[in-house]
């Protein structure tokens, strides 16, 4: 088996897609509508056929409040990982990124996180090699 797809819920798809476009380099792949239903994906342009990131509108109750209790905890609604998150964190700030916190080094590893615009923390983690 292998991961395709999966998801994290925005606020607002357009903004979401602006953000995780131009702020944090993913293309789009995927944006198709049926009434009010948008289907909209993104991927790495550094696996464009790999797995791909649906940007959902929370327009449910049961994901605006799962939404709400991930980003009120302090907890990422998804993670990427980068080869390194210092230049990642400095092209991203310049790109308007809000962080929470700046890279730092944990336990085999080196993250930040930011928020999304859309109602998310996103962690941006470099895995240390040893």
């Amino acid at each position: 088996m292998k991961i395709k797809l999966t998801s994290v819920y925005v606020d607002d798809q357009e903004k979401a897609l602006r953000f995780y476009t131009e702020v944090l380099g993913f293309a789009k792949k995927a944006d198709f509508s049926q009434g009010p239903f948008r289907w909209l994906t993104v991927a790495s342009p550094e696996e464009p056929n790999g797995t791909q990131l649906q940007l959902a509108l929370n327009n449910n109750p049961a994901a605006k409040a799962y939404q709400q209790a991930l980003f009120q905890q302090g907890q990422p609604a998804a993670m990427f990982y980068t080869d390194d998150v210092q230049a990642d964190y400095e092209r991203m700030k310049a790109g308007g990124a809000e962080f929470t916190m700046p890279p730092k080094d944990v336990t085999a590893s080196k993250i930040a996180m930011l928020k999304d615009t859309c109602g998310n923390l996103i962690q941006v983690t470099q895995l240390m090699s040893w």
